[in-house]
């Protein structure tokens, strides 16, 4: 393992554990789907991710990270990221941003996803087509040879030609064998800055986009994150593996 700037590139043997814990990410996802109705708990999203991490003899990335009280972050409309489940019901018309990270044998996995609570109005579906896309147009830019804030620059691009802004306080970053490693990945940025990106960095891009303003605020709870206009967030996120051509996504789903 040898660093560039303190970003630590990964042998192929740790990028397929990466790749194991964030299988596990992915099926997560795949059960939390279904289940993102009007009238789900979201303490019981939390409970079935936890049930399935433990089920693959893994652990919750998030449980206890700097005291983090549970496995999911779930994160409604105006929340912007780190929301904690509890006994609030999903609503008909709720955009509901699901983050969780997996540990397997010491490997850390993390993405996220914004879903629609059954049918929700056309400026919904925009924005979570926008920052869907948005991560999609991140890991195209995220090449051997490219600097790190070409990704930023082109997230930020992306978004505020759409008339969306990106949240500042809150990036992306590398992970590992730790699920918060450098560098930093910011989604807004200047292109040709950064750390030039070689083959075996391993990414987990997440954007962040409001429909208002970029400014967010933190909740009481010391945790949940919202913006301060009060207008709703999306957040998407994948772990990815620099490769010699495309991007890899460790965590698809």
């Amino acid at each position: 393992m040898h660093t560039n700037s303190v970003i630590i590139i990964k042998s192929p043997r740790e990028i397929e554990q990466l790749k194991k814990s964030n299988t596990i990410v992915a099926e997560v996802f795949r059960e939390l789907k279904k289940m993102v109705v009007p009238g789900m708990t979201t303490q019981e999203l939390d409970r079935m991710a936890e049930k399935i991490i433990f089920s693959k003899s893994a652990i919750p990335a998030f449980k206890g990270y700097r005291n983090y009280p549970a496995t999911l972050c779930v994160s409604i409309n105006e929340e912007v990221v780190h929301g904690i489940p509890g006994p609030r019901k999903l609503r008909e018309g709720d955009i509901v941003s699901i983050d969780v990270g997996v540990n397997l044998n010491g490997y850390f996995g993390d993405a996220a996803i914004t879903l629609p609570v059954g049918e929700v109005d056309k400026a919904a579906k925009r924005l979570l087509g926008v920052t869907e896309k948005a991560l999609q147009i991140g890991i195209e830019t995220a090449r051997a040879g490219n600097r790190l804030h070409d990704i930023s620059h082109a997230i930020q691009k992306w978004v505020e030609a759409k008339g969306f802004s990106v949240v500042r306080e809150f990036v992306g970053h590398g992970i590992g064998k730790n699920l918060h490693e450098e560098p930093q990945v910011p989604n807004f940025g200047s292109p040709g800055q950064g750390p030039r990106l070689e083959k075996g960095m391993v990414f987990a891009l997440e954007p962040m986009v409001n429909e208002g303003s970029y400014e967010v605020k933190i909740l009481s709870d010391g945790w949940t994150v919202v913006t301060a206009d009060g207008k709703r967030s999306a957040h998407f996120e994948h772990t990815i593996a620099i490769t010699d051509g495309k991007a890899e996504i460790l965590s698809i789903f």
